[in-house]
């Protein structure tokens, strides 16, 4: 791996293969009760989080151009109070495709996620942690499936009208493993950001607010993720 900032990390893969695996996450039993009280918590304030069913990365190593790891199923309710917590079990990464959604004039387009959201008010590229049902019947995790479905559901936008660059961009920070695929679009910039409001307005809930218009290191913001800064970084070099 290359770094690309302090305990940053980032490598291009070929492919990525995830399966999923039967695991007893000690993190989640050990410290249920608190778990389930600063969930409530959060819940009393942003009602519409609910406690669904996550995949969470436990095994990966790189080799080849090549990731291959193993994955398990936990509740929201974990997962969101290891991540607010500071990932104290440093075996567990949250990982999940990104969308690097590049309009055709070079610009990148970000989401910012809605203040109802666990997200919010993070710049984010589309994206979404893994679910049970992004897992096949044969145990793989179906990431490019993933990444299509949260990308329609964030900005309406078919992947298939994209121009997709070949392998990922993994960039590792923390407890996070950002699996990163370039998508170009057709249109320009203010046409692609104009499209994806539309889609919004159309969304009782959508996940974003606003759309971000990204063009060199003088649009960074404070509130986008490290991961997608050193993306953005790299990608700029």
């Amino acid at each position: 791996m290359t770094s690309g900032a302090p305990n940053i990390d980032i490598v291009a893969l070929d492919r990525v293969e995830i399966t999923l695996a039967p695991w007893a996450w000690d993190f989640a039993a050990r410290h249920r009760a608190e778990i389930d009280r600063h969930f409530a918590a959060l819940q009393r304030e942003r009602a519409q989080i609910w406690n669904g069913r996550v995949v969470l990365l436990n095994r990966c190593a790189i080799g080849d151009g090549v990731l291959r790891g193993s994955c398990f199923e936990t509740d929201y309710a974990s997962f969101i109070a290891w991540r607010e917590w500071g990932f104290p079990d440093r075996g567990v990464y949250n990982f999940f495709a990104a969308a690097a959604l590049r309009a055709a004039d070079g610009a990148y387009l970000l989401g910012e996620m809605a203040p109802y959201t666990a997200g919010a008010p993070q710049l984010c590229f589309p994206c979404g942690t893994p679910e049970p049902d992004d897992v096949d019947a044969g145990g793989a995790c179906d990431l490019g499936g993933n990444l299509s479905r949260e990308l329609m559901e964030e900005t309406g936008i078919n992947i298939g009208e994209l121009d997709a660059a070949l392998g990922w961009t993994a960039v590792r920070d923390r407890g996070y493993l950002a699996l990163i695929k370039r998508l170009t679009a057709r249109e320009n910039a203010g046409e692609l950001r104009a499209r994806i409001l539309r889609h919004l307005a159309c969304d009782a809930h959508p996940e974003f607010s606003d759309i971000r218009v990204v063009r060199g290191p003088a649009d960074f913001d404070p509130r986008m993720p490290r991961f997608v800064v050193a993306f953005l970084k790299a990608a700029w070099q």
